[in-house]
């Protein structure tokens, strides 16, 4: 008996398809670290015949252990380490901490090696128009050099605005350096990028998306926003370079962002981290780390901490950041993010200090930039109401990642609360040890859950059955988002 080509064909795909899924899910089993993820990709792989074999292969490889962290450049990096920037012990050291805050100050060394510095003055900017505004008064006050990081450098007004000045203080004499996420500012490639090469700026991509390591870098972003103007002042937070956060966008409207101006001797620990990022982009330039690092003057009262992580990084830096901060509650928790998606271990210890009595209050947008988020993070909802958490919708779209703990603790960054920041993504926060700065922090915060839609957990349980369902679904897929 004879099989005609579409048979055999079919024969074909079936073999090739019982091949891949037992292979892939081998993988999963021997490699797989979390079992709540495993099973994800182990569902998507039956249900989304090849489609999720090839989104495992892309997405789901733990490649922590293969080629994407034996290689050269990674290596180099090591030379660069955290930690050693020059900043004089005296702000490292001479300032009294109580016991929660030697806790933290230790779990964050032993994951990001930066100790908590004193000394430093941290302006909060809590939208876009104030935070771009201060950013160009600061760059075009630059003397030596500028140096930029972003996860999104988008085409538009922001975007010309940067260039332009850019071209002025080239012709000063003053450096430009410009790192970006190949990825989330895919709209640079081409003539955007040469623009600026034309005018002098020395920008590269990080982890550059190309066939040859399309499989070891399209999973790992770099997803800080960091800016460093002649080692002096830096700015750090959740605001990328888009027109969102200056304009109304026809769904969300504008963008709603919280930054950070710093000046002392954190500028020093944060400095390093682009740096690091800059020598690995950027390959074949060099330069001394020593040109760009000294000494640093008292700027003010605040004592503060740069927490840098990343997919290299010996353990996730921003979860156990997190976990380390709730840990310490003894009041109350303030929660913003429009990506609460934080994954087993940190809901645990949230539901474990709710049911110590603590307050804490979840603030997240009514509408989303994913849908496939929002569902997910809804599917949490019901478990953390009945534990007494207070969750508030606040009507505008806010990009923001803050955690307010007690009076006296403050994370802004780019680390969301999510899978993603947690382990595939390059983060950087500050940790503020500063009730003046958590207290204004904590009046905003209280103010927006005023005006905001808080949750019932009675009307939460009524909700549309097809929302029960997408939000049952999702909870499957919550693990890979």
């Amino acid at each position: 008996m004879h099989l005609t080509e579409p048979a055999v064909l079919k024969t074909l795909l079936i073999i090739a398809y019982i091949v891949l899924s037992v292979w892939s899910i081998g993988s999963i089993i021997y490699h797989g670290r979390r079992p709540s993820r495993s099973i994800g990709w182990v569902l998507a792989i039956v249900v989304l015949p090849f489609v999720g074999v090839i989104l495992y292969y892309l997405f789901g490889i733990n490649r922590r252990k293969f080629k994407f962290f034996n290689t050269k450049e990674f290596k180099q990096r090591k030379r660069f380490s955290y930690g050693n920037a020059p900043t004089s012990n005296q702000f490292k050291a001479n300032f009294d901490l109580d016991i929660r805050k030697k806790r933290l100050n230790q779990l964050i060394n032993a994951n990001s090696n930066t100790l908590a510095t004193g000394g430093n003055a941290i302006t909060v900017l809590q939208d876009g128009g104030e935070t771009f505004n201060t950013l160009f008064k600061a760059m075009g006050e630059a003397q030596s050099f500028i140096h930029v990081q972003y996860y999104i450098l988008e085409r538009g007004n922001l975007f010309e605005k940067m260039l332009e000045l850019f071209q002025k203080k080239i012709s000063e004499g003053v450096e430009v350096r410009i790192i970006y996420d190949s990825f989330g500012s895919y709209s640079l490639r081409g003539r955007p990028k040469k623009r600026f090469q034309e005018i002098g700026v020395k920008i590269h991509p990080i982890m550059p998306i190309r066939l040859k390591n399309l499989l070891f870098y399209l999973n790992f972003r770099n997803h800080r926003k960091i800016v460093v103007i002649d080692n002096k002042v830096a700015f750090t937070g959740g605001v990328n370079i888009s027109d969102k956060y200056i304009k109304h966008d026809s769904e969300l409207g504008k963008w709603k962002d919280t930054h950070l101006k710093l000046e002392g001797p954190i500028v020093n620990d944060l400095h390093q981290v682009f740096l690091k990022d800059y020598f690995f982009a950027s390959k074949k330039e060099n330069f001394s780390i020593e040109d760009y690092l000294f000494e640093q003057s008292k700027c003010g009262e605040v004592h503060a901490q740069v927490v840098a992580g990343g997919p290299d990084s010996t353990y996730p830096t921003i979860m156990q950041q997190y976990i380390g901060m709730v840990n310490q509650a003894q009041k109350s928790i303030c929660i913003a993010n429009p990506y609460f998606l934080p994954g087993e271990a940190f809901f645990q210890a949230l539901k474990v200090i709710a049911l110590q009595g603590v307050e804490i209050r979840l603030l997240i947008p009514k509408k989303s930039d994913s849908l496939a988020a929002m569902f997910a993070m809804f599917s949490q909802f019901e478990e953390l109401l009945g534990v007494g958490v207070k969750i508030f919708l606040r009507k505008d779209f806010s990009h923001a990642k803050i955690l307010l703990v007690d009076d006296d603790l403050a994370s802004i960054g780019s680390g969301n609360f999510d899978i993603r920041s947690f382990e595939l993504n390059y983060e950087a926060n500050i940790l503020i040890y500063d009730e003046a700065i958590t207290q204004e922090m904590k009046n905003e915060f209280n103010s927006i859950c005023e005006k905001a839609e808080q949750i019932s957990l009675e009307e939460f349980k009524n909700r549309p059955r097809w929302k029960k369902f997408m939000e049952g679904l999702s909870k499957f897929f919550k693990p890979i988002l």
